[in-house]
């Protein structure tokens, strides 16, 4: 899988294959860290879900709508911001629908990912609002192994460095999902880099985890665990971006993801910020309803729920 230098220097070796193949069929391990991530969000998202009161099933029932909208949209920012790796003269343009390549836009996924799952909330009766705060810890997980897809595909690096845990990355075939070779045979290694792949990896669970810890100790919601996770994300992904030494497309000498994570970033903290100190509930799928903003120990002591009072319309509850 791996090339090994014999040398004095540390690094992080990169896989020299990025996909099996098994017969006429061709598993790419990009893919598999997507599914994986993605069951990972569903089960945790589940459990969240159970726990303020909903019907676990749910979750999936949403999720089946949000996955695939959320893939699409991903694909879609990945090619409208770079339009040039598909559509100058050159290139094939069919090669924009080769997810399997590595592209995927995070912000496109959230937004047609979060109009999927409104449409799922739509059909299940459930407030949008309170399915996001139940699964953004897991979208935090998801993303963090979605990354390691990044690192069998040879991508998202920064610059060349001599640190320890430097990245080595090879010059990748994506059609036959193997590294290129030289005369000798041995895979052509491109150079060592800054791994910013696992920088952000880290980062999401690392923000994933104080998530679930404030959540349990001020028990968020009503939005502000969704905005929490904005925001969280957003702050390591600028950092990141700045980092970052491969091909994007600049405005005013930095790439569009960091304008893109500074403004959100923004969203993302002034959301929380008034969602939290407004302390708002949200009406949940069996008639309960969750507290926001309020300390763990005033809660009720069973479940955190209280009974919903029957003036407030079903109809207004992702509104809430």
């Amino acid at each position: 899988m791996t090339e090994l230098i014999l040398d004095s220097d540390s690094f992080i070796p990169s896989p020299t294959v990025s996909a099996i193949h098994l017969g006429p069929l061709t598993v790419h391990f990009y893919a598999l860290c997507i599914m994986a991530g993605i069951a990972v969000a569903v089960w945790l998202g589940s459990r969240r879900w159970a726990d303020r009161g909903g019907d676990a099933g749910q979750v999936l029932d949403i999720c089946l709508w949000a996955v695939p909208a959320g893939i699409v949209g991903g694909r879609i920012y990945h090619v409208v911001t770079d339009p040039e790796l598909y559509f100058v003269p050159g290139a094939n343009p069919w090669n924009a629908f080769a997810i399997w390549d590595g592209g995927l836009g995070i912000w496109g996924a959230i937004a047609l990912g979060c109009f999927g799952a409104w449409i799922g909330c739509r059909r299940s009766n459930v407030s949008l609002i309170a399915f996001l705060d139940a699964v953004a810890p897991g979208v935090l997980f998801a993303q963090a192994l979605g990354r390691w897809g990044n690192w069998f595909n040879n991508e998202l690096y920064g610059d060349p460095t001599t640190l320890p845990w430097k990245l080595q990355i090879h010059q990748m075939d994506y059609a036959t999902g193997s590294a290129l070779t030289n005369a000798s045979g041995a895979p052509v290694v491109l150079g060592y880099f800054q791994p910013t792949f696992l920088y952000e990896s880290l980062w999401c669970v690392a923000v994933g985890f104080l998530i679930l810890y404030l959540d349990r100790r001020f028990s968020l919601g009503a939005g502000s665990v969704f905005a929490l996770y904005v925001a969280g994300y957003t702050a390591g992904r600028f950092a990141f971006e700045l980092m970052r030494s491969d091909y994007a497309n600049l405005i005013l000498g930095l790439r569009v993801n960091t304008w893109v994570a500074a403004l959100i970033f923004l969203a993302g903290a002034a959301g929380f910020v008034l969602l939290f100190r407004r302390g708002r509930s949200v009406a949940l799928p069996d008639g309960a309803r969750i507290d926001a903003g309020v300390d763990a120990d005033e809660q009720p002591p069973s479940s955190g729920l209280r009974p919903k009072q029957e003036s407030a319309p079903r109809e207004h509850a992702d509104a809430e």
